[in-house]
This record gives C-alpha cells, structure tokens and sequence, in this order.
C-alpha cells in the first residue's frame, strides 16, 4: 500500500473510532443507575477519559462541579469518562463500589485510583501510568497530576478500579 493510501486509510479510521466515541449521549446523573459501555473497547475509552482529563489540567476546583467551569475529583472522572462516551456514578464512594478491582501492578491510563480519607473512600484520580494520575485535588487548587511515589498519596491509596 502506497504511503498516501495508508495515510488515507489511518485518517479513516482515525475517524471512525472518534465518531463511535462521541456519538452517544451519556445518561444524566439521576438515570445513571446501569453503567454500560458505548461501542469503544475498555482501553479506548479509559485512554480517551485520561486524555480528557489531562486536558483539563489548570481547571479549578469545585465542590460538585463537573464542567470545565469547575471540577471536584469525582466530577472530573465522571466528566472524562462520558467525553468518552461511558456513562459512570458521579461520586467517588460510587465510583469505588462500581469499578472493578485490579491491582496497581496492572493499572493502565484511564483506571481509577482510589483514597481514603476520614475512614472513607473520598478521593479518586485518573491514572497516566508511570505513577502518574490526574485529578481535583481540594479547594482552591486546580485540576493537576500528581504521583503516587508522594508520600502523602501512598499513606492514603486503597486500590485501583477499572471501568
């Protein structure tokens, strides 16, 4: 194949596979009760909902936001995630109990990354790789990526979840 019929053909489906991720609506809040995925294959929409969420860094924090006007770190997750065309819980305690368990060793771009706070799973952030993640971290921040080699992050880590 001749190098324009390939660049031809990878634009092509280029095309198609963002088209099939971005041509479904996502449920609102209050019908998000079955969380299903939307033609892409897990990997796909994880990759997309890191690079969405990525994207986004610089955006400020917001308590219950989840437009680029504002995010809290569940807003964040569930904004990347219906960019990409799956429908999840909005808060990070749903999140925690939605996703399925997978240990960091397997983590890739796009699964959740889960913390404890006050005996309670309340923060989550979308994993980069590299222990690397992005998420919301508190009021009057911004939307940033942070490690999980920081200290203060491994204290609080209880496991990885995959949608």
């Amino acid at each position: 194949m001749g190098g324009s019929a390939r660049q031809f053909c990878v634009a092509a489906l280029a095309c198609a596979v963002l088209g099939g991720c971005s041509s479904h609506r996502a449920a609102a809040p209050e019908q998000a009760e079955s969380y299903q995925l939307r033609r892409a294959p897990v990997s796909a929409v994880g990759e997309h909902a890191a690079r969405t969420a990525s994207s986004l860094v610089g955006s400020p924090y917001r308590y219950g936001g989840h437009s680029p006007d504002g995010f809290d770190c569940s807003g964040l997750v569930y904004y990347a995630y219906r960019a990409a065309g799956l429908s999840v819980p909005r808060t990070s305690t749903q999140q925690f109990r939605a996703a399925k368990p997978i240990p960091i060793t397997a983590a890739r771009a796009g699964d959740l990354l889960f913390f404890r706070y006050e005996r309670k799973v309340s923060h989550v952030g979308i994993y980069l790789g590299d222990q690397r993640f992005v998420h919301a971290p508190s009021s009057g921040k911004h939307v940033s990526v942070a490690s999980l080699t920081d200290a203060h992050y491994r204290e609080h880590f209880v496991g990885a979840g995959r949608f």
